[in-house]
């Protein structure tokens, strides 16, 4: 690490930081480690032992599962993982939220995690900063927008968002949104307040005892550089923050303006492979496209039943047939992709609240045993295989997978799209160490996707290119 450029940076961690998802925790690592700060994403509360396998860390994550739970969970849960992360000793810590704000009162409550959040840490604000230009989400006036297929929708008429399984968004402006997960206070700091340089005016006239959650709009590259000076500037003696990885955007493009960061940074681009295997429990249209043309390009697509799943008399039955028949595409040299169902308008998606009731299951419980029989289809095939790169596609799939392996840590390795970078696993099974996992979110990557994890890809813009800090 070259010390010069980190001058106006202070020493040790910079930020830690909690997932509510799996993919969106390697989506935030991917943006640190690409902008040359050494990242580790840790699958379980880090101990200094794990720790000490990465002594030049200076961003900490914690890959969770709370986008998909309860705030009775989260109250149980959420509190030991701040700590567990607050006693690093870092000035900011981050409750990582999906770029599409996945949430409501009952499930992944964003408003629940910042009131424990903010109770732990303390700070006179909680600074939210949602848009992230290079993934296509903007904020513009406190509303939320996402494109998709080149076309750019506010999120309440997003084709996918707005039609979610667990957490349909059905509002737009995130004010109104997350006025029903909590009382706290919620206000913003708009484009044009940005633009006239007006905002830490407006932050200082916002922030008191009650810590109100101060949101910040970004729209393209001026509006990211002025929303991360605005909360590095105005982190205090630390501060609590609820953001995607636009934070993690943000700061570093700020960093970088300030001369802290080398200009132009990157990870290198993911090498090819001879196999891979890939499970997907998305819902996504993105990821039906991407199955669809896997399909289409020598890949061995094979659908998991989900009524089958769902009864403990075939279950385990139906995740043999799945890995047997994997196995077999494996030993004839093609990628085996395994999949819960294909888009919104899948019957399994459309038919699954039913087929979760005629099964005695409630729906959240239901949904988990699918990740896990698809974390037991790859744990299975990585047993009885020499694979040695796999992708997970959907976030809560991804926590279900990761989890099951046996993997401790992870650090972003190779770029094939941003927000799911390939990565290299950690673990103290011999087996399982020095994996190569890509974990996809729905809404990630182009329909090759899969054929990028399959044969590498060459992932860069102009702004950006491998160096380190």
């Amino acid at each position: 690490m070259n010390a010069s450029t980190t001058v106006g940076l202070p020493p040790g961690l910079l930020l830690t930081y909690y997932g509510d998802d799996f993919t969106g925790s390697t989506d935030a690592m991917e943006v640190m480690a690409a902008a040359g700060i050494p990242t580790v994403l840790c699958l379980e509360p880090p101990t200094a032992e794990l720790l000490a396998r990465f002594p030049e860390a200076r961003c900490v994550g914690l890959a969770g599962s709370a986008r998909g739970r309860s705030p009775e969970w989260m109250e149980q849960e959420l509190p030991k993982a701040f700590r567990s992360l607050q006693q690093l000793g870092a000035p900011m810590l981050q409750y990582k939220v999906c770029s599409t704000f996945d949430s409501s009162p009952t499930i992944g409550s964003i408003g629940k995690a910042i009131d424990l959040g903010a109770q732990a840490v303390g700070g006179r604000w909680v600074p939210m900063l949602i848009g992230a230009p290079r993934l296509k989400r903007y904020q513009l006036f406190g509303n939320l927008f996402a494109s998709i297929g080149g076309e750019g929708y506010r999120l309440d008429r997003h084709p996918t968002m707005s039609r979610h399984p667990v957490t349909p968004m059905a509002e737009a402006d995130l004010r109104v949104h997350l006025h029903q997960q909590t009382a706290r206070p919620i206000t913003l700091v708009d484009m044009v307040q940005l633009q006239a340089g007006t905002g830490p005016e407006r932050v200082a006239a916002y922030a008191g005892d009650d810590a109100p959650v101060v949101l910040i709009d970004v729209l393209d590259e001026a509006t990211l550089v002025a929303a991360g000076q605005l909360v590095w500037e105005g982190k205090g003696n630390g501060v609590f923050t609820a953001s995607s990885s636009g934070l993690q955007y943000a700061l570093t493009a700020y960093w970088r303006e300030r001369g802290w960061l080398k200009q132009q940074t990157d990870l290198p681009a993911a090498a090819p492979s001879s196999v891979i295997a890939v499970v997907s429990g998305s819902c996504s249209p993105v990821t039906a496209s991407q199955i669809e043309w896997a399909a289409r390009n020598g890949f061995a697509t094979e659908r998991l039943d989900i009524w089958k799943i769902l009864r403990t008399e075939t279950a385990q039955a139906e995740i043999e047939r799945v890995v047997k028949q994997a196995c077999v595409s494996i030993g004839q040299g093609a990628s085996p992709i395994i999949y819960s169902a294909k888009g919104p308008d899948d019957p399994a998606v459309v038919g699954f609240d039913t087929l979760a009731r005629d099964a005695g299951r409630a729906r959240s419980d239901a949904a988990r045993e699918v990740g896990t029989a698809l974390a037991e289809v790859m744990k299975r095939l990585l047993d009885r295989t020499n694979l040695r790169r796999v992708v997970v596609a959907g976030g809560d799939s991804s926590g279900e997978v990761a989890s099951m392996l046996g993997i401790q840590a992870l650090a972003a390795k190779a770029a094939m799209a941003p927000g799911a970078p390939l990565c290299r696993a950690y673990s103290h099974l011999p087996q399982r160490d020095g994996l190569e996992i890509a974990l996809k979110g729905g809404q990630i990557g182009d329909e090759t996707f899969f054929g990028k994890a399959l044969n590498g890809c060459s992932f860069s813009t102009p702004s950006f290119r491998t160096e380190a800090i």
